[in-house]
């Protein structure tokens, strides 16, 4: 997700304003993912977190499909995810987000499953080898299935207190699923959490860094847990500081009823560093035509403890629009406010896609859409110790129609009290589609990521389409957050060379990231630079869409693709000098 430089002048000007250097580009992130074949070469939903206690150490996560099979083993019109193989990659930068290295280790992995042209060799017989993916959830029974959240917290000694002096512990956050043949959990799909006190180590490769996988959420035989975000109370000043809050939506019934499937919004709170978690319900759990519990959520802690979750939802009867929620903490965790509303309403700006079943917002067969409208959060609250801390809080997301698409952002300088008039701040002819904010720790300066589309919704599958990443910078001023000015802009990406594993449709994940220090910003996102488009999967993919004859047979994708068809990537960039 990137574009074309602007003029001199105007590039000047953009330097100057931003803080400490915005000089040079941006860089690949998922840097061990090959250019092919698929889909060994997609990555996507990038996260990111930033040791506040020491600020140049800076990891990211992605979904990350390095170790599957190849789609010419078996049948070479399929590509399907190799069952028991993770996605869940780690990425680290020693340097503030400048390098990055992503290490491997041993694991359950498919990599070496690349078939021959035709359909006559034998399924993929995945085994023990090199993965680029988190490791030990084979060992436990469980699969790494992505959905990263990370975040860094200090680490707990001998008798549970909490200091920066004892290190910095990271949290790594994902959805994870029975191995095959095992019954570790109930359920479909579980919230896990991996843990290390040396990120450097588990860079180097030295798996014995990290620990064992901790199952978080508690499941039923039906449960899916989806779309969790994590956060460790990182600011000493806080009563709270060490304590992990993870959230996420409870889908109970496996989503089978399209009135009314119960998808309650959860928080686990761990005052242990991630040994123990206890499970809370912070929103009702029905999902109908008049209320609709909080998804796509992001969890946030101040300088004080307080415990702020946000997500999308409505709560009032009538089917009233949705609107940016907020749930609040003042004990640790272990109460929740009622849902409030504090900025909406929103609305899904895409198109229904009736072959994937989401809403699209670049084109027909694009990438779906589905968590655009949801809030992405931050809190200036003064990590690692709570000096400075302004508390001031901040939100953006992607909100409109599918000709009047919006990256908005509006803040909150009182605790949640009371929210700015939401203001959109996309470049001129960025078409939104997710975002994410950061403010440093002092409350000086906000950061925004986002990508767009800067082509219109296509009805087609043959005309271009193009995918950018674009970081912006303001100044926080006595008056609030002043304009926001473009930092950085990503090169070209046509994202019909991205894919779902099913090829049916384009594939970019629901996140991007942004994270800040006192000194810089830094941010991840999707990237289709180095992808290629393949007119045999458009045509095929909107054969799909339309039917009529002659019939499009579903493609072999590396005979009738160009190599790098689906190598989306995750890139970043950074303000540190």
């Amino acid at each position: 997700m990137r574009r074309v430089s602007v003029l001199f002048a105007t590039a000047l000007a953009l330097l100057l304003a931003a803080p400490a250097s915005a000089a040079g580009g941006d860089v690949l992130v998922s840097n061990g993912s090959p250019t092919g074949p698929f889909s060994q070469n997609k990555q996507n939903e990038p996260a990111m977190a930033i040791d506040a206690n020491h600020p140049n150490v800076v990891v990211a996560g992605s979904n990350d499909e390095i170790d599957e099979e190849a789609c010419n083993a078996g049948n070479d019109t399929t590509c399907p995810f190799t069952a028991g193989v993770g996605v869940s990659g780690f990425y680290f930068s020693s340097d503030s987000g400048h390098t990055w290295k992503q290490p491997t280790y041993d694991g359950w992995t498919a990599r070496g499953c690349l078939g021959v042209v035709g359909n006559t060799d034998p399924g993929c017989a995945a085994a023990v080898g090199r993965i680029g993916t988190l490791p030990w959830y084979f060992e436990n029974g469980l699969i790494a299935d992505g959905d990263p959240a990370l975040a860094f917290g200090p680490v707990p000694d001998s008798n549970g207190s909490f200091s920066w002096a004892n290190g910095s512990r990271l949290y790594y956050a994902n959805l994870t699923s029975n191995f095959p043949g095992t019954s570790t959990f109930n359920g479909f799909e579980a919230i896990g959490v991996s843990r290390t006190d040396d990120a450097a180590a588990a860079a180097a490769g030295v798996k014995s860094a990290w620990m064992a996988p901790v199952l978080v959420s508690h499941q039923s035989s039906t449960t899916f847990s989806d779309k969790e975000q994590v956060w460790a109370d990182n600011a000493s000043s806080s009563p709270f500081f060490g304590n992990v809050y993870i959230c996420w939506a409870s889908f109970r019934g496996q989503e089978k009823s399209a009135n009314a499937a119960p998808a309650p919004l959860l928080v686990a709170v761990s005052s242990d560093g991630g040994s123990t978690w206890t499970q809370h319900l912070v929103s009702p759990a029905a999902n109908n035509g008049q209320r609709n519990p909080m998804d796509g959520c992001t969890v946030r802690t101040d300088s004080h403890g307080n415990a702020y979750v946000f997500g999308v939802g409505t709560s009032s009867p009538g089917g009233h629009l949705p609107f940016e929620m907020m749930t609040v903490s003042n004990d640790g965790g272990a109460t929740w406010s009622a849902q409030t509303p504090v900025a909406g309403p929103v609305s899904q700006p895409g198109l229904f896609d009736p072959v994937i079943g989401r809403p699209t917002i670049d084109g027909i067969g694009g990438a779906r859409s589905d968590l655009a409208p949801a809030p992405s959060v931050d809190i200036a609250n003064g990590a690692p110790d709570g000096s400075g801390a302004t508390d001031r809080i901040v939100m953006s997301y992607v909100s409109g129609t599918i000709d009047a698409i919006h990256v908005f952002f509006t803040e909150s300088p009182n605790k949640g009290a009371t929210w700015s008039t939401p203001t959109a701040i996309e470049t001129a002819g960025d078409r939104g589609y997710y975002t994410a904010p950061a403010i440093s720790p002092d409350g000086k300066n906000v950061y925004v990521v986002y990508n767009a589309f800067t082509t219109p919704y296509r009805a087609n599958t043959t005309d271009p389409r193009n995918l950018v990443g674009v970081f912006l910078h303001a100044a926080v001023g006595a008056s609030g957050t002043g304009a926001f000015t473009e930092v950085h802009r990503g090169a070209n990406g046509d994202p019909r060379g991205t894919s779902q594993n099913g090829l049916t449709a384009e594939f970019l994940g629901d996140y991007v990231y942004a994270t800040a220090t006192r000194t810089y910003g830094a941010a991840v996102w999707n990237d289709a630079r180095n992808a290629a488009d393949c007119p045999a999967i458009d045509a095929w993919r909107m054969f799909l869409r339309t039917g009529g004859t002659p019939v499009v047979p579903r493609p072999a994708p590396q005979q009738a693709c160009a190599a790098n068809f689906g190598n989306s990537d995750i890139y970043g960039f950074t303000t540190a000098p």
